[in-house]
C-alpha cells in the first residue's frame, strides 16, 4: 500500500511542532473558514464541528491524500473562551483563569480525500492555574505570548509558570491530542508506530 500524501490544515506552530514529533511527513495546507455560527453548540461539538470545516475546505482543492484539522477552545465557568484578539481581552481572560480549574478542548478531524470519508474526535483536558497578581498578568500579556492562543497562555511557553495541574492530554493543551490523531491515522491506513 503507498503511503498517502498528509496535510495539515492548520497554521499553527505549536501543532506542526507537534504533528512533526510523530516522525510523519505532513504538509501545511490553510483555507480560510467562518468560524461564526458555532457558537450555539457545546465545547466538544463546537471543536469537532470547527476542526471537519477546516479540513473539509482543504480537501475541497486537493485531488487525494489525507488532511487532518484542528480546532481548541477553553472553557471556564460556564464561558467559552477562543484567542484574545487584544491585549486588554487577554488580560480579561487570564483573570478568569486565574486560580481557578478550567477545560480544553480540541477537536480533531481526518478527511480522506479520495474517498470522502470522514471522521471526527475531541480531547479534553483538565488544567488548573494558580491564582496571579495585577503585575503577573500585566509582564505576561506584555510579552506579547498570550495573543494567539486559546485561554491567552501557552502551557508549552511562559504561561507555564502558571500551571499547576493538568489532568488528561498535555499534548491537546498545546493544541494537537496526539494520541486521538495517531488513532485516526491508523483507522485511516497511516501507521505511527
Amino acid at each position: 500500500m503507498s503511503m498517502k500524501r498528509l496535510f495539515l490544515a492548520s497554521s499553527s506552530p505549536r501543532r506542526h511542532e507537534l504533528l512533526a514529533r510523530l516522525g510523519l511527513a505532513f504538509e501545511v495546507f490553510v483555507r480560510p473558514v467562518d468560524e461564526s455560527g458555532y457558537g450555539h453548540l457545546e465545547p466538544g461539538a463546537r471543536v469537532e464541528k470547527l476542526a471537519g470545516a477546516k479540513a473539509l475546505a482543504v480537501a475541497a482543492e486537493l485531488a487525494g491524500g489525507l488532511v487532518l484539522g484542528a480546532d481548541t477552545l477553553v472553557a471556564c465557568g460556564g464561558l467559552v473562551l477562543g484567542k484574545p484578539s487584544t491585549p486588554a481581552g487577554a488580560r480579561d481572560m487570564l483573570r478568569l483563569l486565574s486560580g481557578r480549574r478550567h477545560r480544553v478542548y480540541t477537536g480533531v478531524a481526518l478527511v480522506d480525500v479520495d474517498d470522502g470519508r470522514m471522521e471526527t474526535a475531541h480531547a479534553e483536558t483538565s488544567v488548573v492555574l494558580r491564582t496571579m497578581d495585577e503585575g503577573e498578568l500585566d509582564r505576561y500579556v506584555a510579552t506579547g505570548e498570550p495573543l494567539d492562543k486559546a485561554g491567552a497562555y501557552a502551557v508549552q511557553g511562559l504561561g507555564s509558570v502558571f500551571v499547576t495541574a493538568v489532568e488528561g492530554s498535555y499534548s491537546n493543551v498545546v493544541g494537537l491530542p496526539l494520541h486521538l490523531v495517531a488513532e485516526m491515522l491508523h483507522r485511516f491506513g497511516m501507521e505511527v508506530i
